[in-house]
């Protein structure tokens, strides 16, 4: 499904998401279902933070099929209950972003799962890259407490 917007993506050339997904690059992937995945970010804004995303190419929420939408809500519910579970979180973050001028940098729809920190919130601004090796141990402690392993 393709809506025309007036939508100002970001110009960030080919797509990273797409990228990761394909195995093209090197990245953690917590899950996938047939429609989306549940990637460990290396810029960690909260206890832990996840990225879920469609598996097919879709630069905003506007681009999303009704069943990619119903799979997507699903993944987030998943990466909640995960972070909760794993992390004993106070509060769940979410939030998506459409257009530059929402913040969106990944012309590729996402939604943010995280954990709140210990002050209450996530982090806003600039944070620790983390490597892979890293978020692959986040990934580990995720799937043991929602019972995947």
């Amino acid at each position: 499904m393709t809506h025309r917007s007036t939508i100002e993506l970001p110009n960030d050339g080919a797509c990273v998401f797409c990228a990761y997904i394909r195995g093209d690059r090197p990245y953690t992937i917590l899950c996938t279902t047939s429609d989306t995945a549940t990637l460990v970010t290396r810029h960690q804004r909260g206890q832990p933070h996840v990225l879920v995303v469609p598996l097919r190419h879709a630069p905003t929420i506007l681009d999303l099929s009704d069943a990619e939408a119903a799979s997507l809500g699903k993944a987030v519910r998943a990466a909640a209950n995960a972070i909760h579970t794993a992390y004993s979180s106070p509060g769940i973050s979410v939030w998506q972003n459409n257009g530059v001028p929402a913040g969106q940098k990944v012309s590729h729809v996402h939604f943010h799962v995280a954990g709140t920190l210990e002050r209450g919130g996530t982090e806003r601004g600039a944070v620790e890259e983390l490597s892979v090796a890293e978020t692959d141990k986040i990934a580990v402690r995720l799937r043991a407490g929602s019972g995947r392993t």
